[in-house]
Order: C-alpha cells, then structure tokens, then sequence
C-alpha cells in the first residue's frame, strides 16, 4: 500500500461525513501536516499522511508538536484501518485547557 492510496481513502472518507480535507502546504513553514480536515460544526484537524511503517521526519515531528501546543488535534496516518478513528477524534469534541 502507498501514501497516495491511504491519502485517496482518507479524503473519500471525510468527504462521506460531508467534510472536507485539503491538502496543505505552506511556503514559510516546512514541515506542516498534509492534510487539513475540516468537519461540520467546526470541527477541524490536521493529519500527517504516511505509507505503512513510515513516521514523520524530525522537522515534521517539531512542527506536530508546535500545532498541538497551540490546541490543535493532529494525527499521522500510515493504515487505511486508522482512518475511521481520526475522524472520530476529529469529530469528538475537546474539552478546554485550562492554562494560566
């Protein structure tokens, strides 16, 4: 199984749940997650899209910190059987920090 083919069924799946996931990149940050997945009711994560056994670069690994320091829910990818579960996690809401 390739990343392009876990990818396909990730965006084929959030579009099932009347979402969207848009492909990402940013030019003044390397490093982003692949995909933005946005979800109704204002729902929204980011998910790093990997092939089987792959894990994200230490650039990424930074920047996936980076955005969940910042509250935001971000997930890698690297099985079609982890797909269902993200957007669950997506879909579930957070409960608020409660930071000084």
């Amino acid at each position: 199984m390739r990343e392009k083919q876990i990818e396909a069924a990730f965006v084929k799946a959030t579009k099932q749940r009347s979402g969207l996931c848009l492909k990402f990149t940013s030019p003044s940050m390397a490093g982003v997650p692949d995909r933005i997945v946005l979800l109704p009711h204002g729902l929204m994560g980011f998910v790093e899209m990997k092939a089987p056994g792959e894990r994200p670069r230490p650039l990424q690994v930074n920047c996936i910190k980076q955005l969940q320091d910042l509250g935001f829910k971000v997930f890698v990818c690297d099985n079609l059987n982890q797909i269902g579960g993200i957007l669950n996690e997506i879909q579930s809401p957070s409960l608020p920090s409660l930071r000084d």
